[in-house]
């Protein structure tokens, strides 16, 4: 999910029937062509948490629901459902026909053998808390039990989800990659590599793995929606910015998200203009500040950086106005309430205040540590921030690192700020604040400022629990402005998506959330 300029070419390889040239009078238009930054981590669903394999599993598994283009439940493995009144019991009732890409079909026991795996222990799924709400799942991972009493087979068709407590989220976060449904008999026969060698009941099926080359997908014949238009999909992994635009010019890509450095030509130029596309996301991007050690774990030097920061000249100018500015970590488009008057711009650029503070505090200055990843943008952004650091005595030295080395360090609280994103995996603002901010989520869990507080924990799970909305809402708000005083985050925007696309490509959709898109409904048409 995060990203100088290196020139160089990519050579395209054999994509299922014959080798693709680098002109695109010669490539195959049976196939879509993605670039990604870097591969996907995992393809095992219980064990992804990063937006690539996020991606690419929503278009090779499914689950019990969905979303829809509203950002609705709607159906998906299970054709309806109902909820008891006290918000405890969840009973699916399966579509019949529905089949894994090895042929089987999807029963019931499927999905019970799905949940209980993330929550076994040899999984060492980061998921867990996807399901630690549903009944038994303590006594299950602590060995005093077999199977997860809260998971109950009523028959082939008909499956059961009995909950400890209400848990208002619990249906959307049924629409994430953790909940998507895996054949037993693969898991065995793969093992570890099941994750290379997934199968699952989605429209296709991975082709081919080729690691910092590519992954590819192919449709799949039986697919119970009908099959995808495209042949398949070629995820090219590309981690220069120059050498993907190159590429999309070439006509080697028919899809690309548009970095900083080439928004203005792309939307400049007559040619590209008509064929860009745009949405809102459901994303928060910010500054994190390591509360848990110094000198960040001062509620004050906090605060002074979040002054020093002129954060909307920085979104006008270096982004290019390519996002909304953020009022704190849950997004403009799930906050349902209005933050206290007094918050909307509590840390407003304000220079003379943050020096005031670091004179305070040291008289020298303070050094800290900023890690980032090697994203050219990321870089450049790094870059400003630390220039106004330096001119409110905050002097930052920069640590860049490759994705995985990267996330080590930040979820091991190594760093005293970061730079990150947080994408909804579900659109709730519950999902912005219990993985990020509960105290009992540092690390991969998400609250890698390691920030806590026993009232803002109390608050999100009194709001967790509530089946009221309003009150749900009430809970969600206190909790956020706590979290605003305190904070741990420089929040700085929530990015709005530009991508272009190809003139041949018909009936592609941004998304906001990407557990909806399944591929399906794109259509190439032939160069001529």
């Amino acid at each position: 999910m995060f990203f100088l300029l290196v020139t160089r070419y990519l050579l395209l390889v054999a994509v299922f029937s014959g080798l693709l040239s680098c002109t695109p009078a010669k490539r195959s238009y049976d196939y879509i062509f993605y670039r990604m930054n870097a591969d996907p981590t995992t393809l095992d669903p219980a064990l992804i948490v990063d937006v690539p394999g996020a991606s690419i599993a929503a278009k090779l598994f499914n689950g019990l629901v969905r979303l829809n283009e509203s950002l609705d439940i709607s159906p998906d493995i299970a054709g309806k459902w109902e909820i008891s009144g006290d918000g405890l019991k969840y009973r699916f009732s399966l579509r019949k026909g529905v089949k894994f890409s090895n042929g089987r079909e999807v029963r019931a026991g499927d999905f019970k053998y799905s949940f209980e795996r993330i929550l076994e222990p040899r999984t060492k799924s980061p998921n867990i808390w996807v399901f630690d709400k549903v009944k038994g799942t303590k006594e299950y991972r602590e060995g005093h039990a077999k199977e997860v009493s809260g998971f109950k087979v009523i028959d082939d068709y008909t499956f059961e989800i009995r909950l400890k407590r209400p848990f208002s989220p619990f249906l959307s976060m049924l629409t994430m990659t953790a909940a998507y449904v895996v054949p037993r008999e693969e898991v065995k026969k793969w093992g570890v590599d099941f994750s290379s060698h997934p199968a699952g009941a989605g429209p296709f099926v991975l082709a081919r793995w080729l690691p910092n080359r590519e992954v590819a997908l192919e449709r799949r014949k039986g697919y119970f929606e009908g099959a995808a238009t495209v042949k398949g999909i070629v995820y090219k992994i590309i981690p220069e910015d120059l050498t993907a635009i190159t590429e999309f010019e070439l006509g080697n890509l028919d899809v690309i998200s548009l970095p900083a450095s080439a928004y203005a030509k792309f939307r400049n130029d007559s040619r590209w203009s008509g064929h860009i596309l745009s949405l809102k996301g459901l994303n928060t991007y910010y500054l994190g500040l390591n509360a848990s050690k110094p000198p960040l774990n001062d509620v004050e030097l906090r605060k002074a950086v979040s002054y020093a920061l002129d954060r909307k000249k920085i979104l006008d100018t270096f982004y290019e106005g390519r996002g909304r500015l953020a009022a704190g970590p849950v997004p403009d488009l799930l906050r349902k309430w209005d933050l206290d008057a007094g918050l909307r711009d509590l840390y407003g650029y304000s220079p003379d205040k943050s020096k005031d503070i670091v004179r305070k505090k040291s008289r020298g200055g303070i050094d800290v540590a900023l890690y980032i990843t090697a994203d050219p943008d990321v870089v450049d952004l790094a870059e400003i921030i630390q220039s106004y650091l330096a001119d409110v005595g905050i002097r930052v030295h920069i640590k860049q690192l490759e994705w995985s080395a990267y996330k080590e360090a930040i979820n091991r609280g190594e760093p005293d700020m970061f730079w990150l994103s947080w994408w909804a995996d579900y659109p709730d603002a519950e999902n912005f604040l219990f993985p990020l901010f509960h105290s009992s989520n540092f690390g991969p869990a998400g609250n890698r400022t390691h920030y806590a507080d026993k009232e803002v924990d109390a608050l999100i799970e009194q709001g967790q629990y509530s089946l009221n909305k309003g009150e749900r809402d009430r809970c969600y708000k206190s909790a956020e402005e706590i979290i605003i005083r305190d904070a741990p985050w420089v929040p700085f925007w929530h990015r709005t998506d530009f991508l272009v696309v190809q003139p041949w490509v018909k009936g592609y959709k941004v998304y906001p959330i990407y557990s909806m898109d399944k591929g399906m409904g794109i259509d190439l048409e032939q160069k001529r």
